[in-house]
């Protein structure tokens, strides 16, 4: 019989704080909270009340829209920047790029703060910076045109900043299926941002005669994104939605959270895909439009533009396009996700696949056509946009389930950087350059510059199959990656404590 001054037992000990440090001789990554596509059927207590973690998803949803607009309002009147600034091809393409490059330069410095500090005060720093230069940028003249590409490479430290912690507030937010619709609705603000990008640029040039002014509406509507920001988006704890709120705690170097990537297949393969979609995506939004424009002159439907503002026809009806398949596309790789995860353990690499292949005939299609027909090509433009878009929540739902709460914003940063450093960084430019020295030995004609961007474009069908191809080889590791995951949840490790004194009741057992 227990004495009373026996001593506590260790079942009765209490459960310390979720905890991965140096200190506890765990390999990295081998302590995984839950995650949410893991464990869709578990019930969390949420680390804030629902009310207000939908309200964070709608502002942090309200921004990216607007990323992606100033993003692409430049491609929507870029036909009237190269009047203006009387720049060729490659030297047009430079705009995008050196956004892109400072983009992918600083998102790991924001992914390793993101993983150490307040994310929520790391996005409105980056945010202000992302106001000023945007706006800046509509004001300057005729001959400021390497000024505009310093500015448009100042944008990109805003946008590194959020688009790196963003998701990672999500994460932290909910679990489950939540999470998965969630992620789904703040990644399909990513293509219809970008339509509206052109619509808005295309618009407001064409209202008011001058393209600057189309430069001018995201910085007046992302200082309405700042203040709801400031008030109304909360810096969860790390891994908070999966520990009832308390959060992880772990100590490692930058450098040993590179090493938990790097062996981390289903993530390096996933990012290796994702990198071909955004060098395919990037030279699209940045070149179609123009290539739509040319095509009509080619067949003789419209003249050529002699001076600013040029017909904004084709950016408004890229951009209504871009932004019908991106919802559409979108959710609709999102329920099919959902739908096949518990049947086909591969099912998200594959459906990333399926699109990826699938855009590539479509696309190499488009491009053979637009001489002959402008309708159908924007049928094969739709169903092309329509397959990628299959890729954009579900992407980044493999990143939220195979990387721990404490890597997530250095995970997100190391994949920015790879995917526009490879991927939409370079692109633009190397169409631009591309269909330059193809012009070069044929006469100054619009019908040269048509084929010329046209034979230049066929690089993103074949990166496109390149792509799919990785994320067929994402499908054989992610079963084994998910499940290694799910044994660890189900037994997590804890911090150890000192061994537990034996009760009186052991010792008077022994001493008998």
């Amino acid at each position: 019989m227990k004495t009373e001054g026996s001593v506590t037992s260790l079942q009765d000990r209490p459960i310390p704080r979720w905890s991965l440090g140096s200190s506890s001789g765990l390999h990295y990554g081998s302590f995984v909270n839950s995650l949410a596509s893991l464990t869709p059927d578990a019930k969390e207590k949420p680390a804030i009340s629902p009310r207000q973690a939908h309200i964070a998803v709608a502002v942090l949803c309200y921004i990216n829209l607007l990323n992606y607009m100033e993003r692409y309002t430049i491609a929507g009147v870029l036909s009237n920047i190269q009047k203006f600034f009387d720049i060729s091809d490659s030297t047009a393409g430079l705009l995008q790029t050196v956004f892109i490059c400072s983009f992918l330069l600083l998102a790991p410095l924001f992914g390793y703060l993101g993983d150490r500090y307040n994310r929520k005060y790391i996005m409105i720093g980056g945010l202000s910076v992302w106001l000023v230069t945007a706006a800046g940028s509509s004001f300057v003249t005729d001959s400021s045109f390497w000024l505009l590409v310093l500015l448009r490479g100042m944008v990109g430290v805003g946008e590194a900043s959020y688009s790196t912690l963003a998701p990672t507030i999500i994460g932290d937010l909910f679990t489950g299926g939540k999470r998965s619709v969630m992620i789904c609705v703040f990644y399909v603000f990513i293509p219809v941002g970008s339509g509206l990008g052109y619509i808005v640029g295309a618009g407001c040039a064409t209202l008011t005669g001058d393209w600057r002014w189309a430069l001018r509406i995201t910085p007046i509507l992302g200082l309405v994104g700042l203040v709801l920001l400031v008030l109304l988006c909360p810096n969860p704890a790390r891994g908070a939605a999966e520990t009832h709120g308390e959060g992880v705690i772990e100590q490692s170097s930058y450098l040993e959270d590179i090493k938990y990537l790097l062996k981390n297949k289903s993530y390096v393969l996933s990012s290796c895909g994702v990198t071909a979609m955004a060098f395919l995506t990037g030279a699209l939004a940045f070149w179609m439009p123009t290539f739509l424009s040319r095509a009509q002159v080619t067949q003789g439907i419209r003249e050529p533009c002699q001076k600013e503002p040029c017909d904004p026809t084709d950016s408004l009806i890229f951009g209504a396009v871009t932004v019908v398949t991106g919802i559409v596309g979108g959710s609709l790789g999102t329920t099919l996700s959902r739908w096949f995860r518990d049947k086909v353990p591969n099912a998200d690499p594959l459906i990333c696949a399926v699109g990826m292949l699938g855009s590539a005939p479509c696309l190499f299609i488009t491009i053979f056509v637009a001489s002959a027909s402008i309708p159908a090509t924007y049928v094969f433009i739709f169903l092309g946009e329509l397959l990628l878009s299959l890729n954009w929540a579900v992407l980044a739902d493999i990143l939220l389930y195979v990387v721990i709460p404490t890597k997530r914003a250095t995970a997100e940063a190391l994949q920015i950087t790879v995917l526009h450093l490879l991927g939409d960084a370079g692109s633009p430019y190397l169409l631009g350059a591309i269909s330059d020295a193809i012009n070069k030995s044929k006469p100054a004609t619009p019908g040269a510059g048509f084929r010329s961007l046209k034979y230049s474009l066929l690089a993103c069908p074949t990166v496109g199959i390149l792509g799919g191809l990785f994320f067929l080889l994402t499908s054989r590791y992610i079963a084994e990656d998910r499940n290694r995951v799910q044994r660890l949840l189900e037994d997590p490790p804890q911090e150890q404590g000192p061994a537990p004194e034996p009760s009186m009741e052991m010792s008077n057992k022994s001493n008998e």
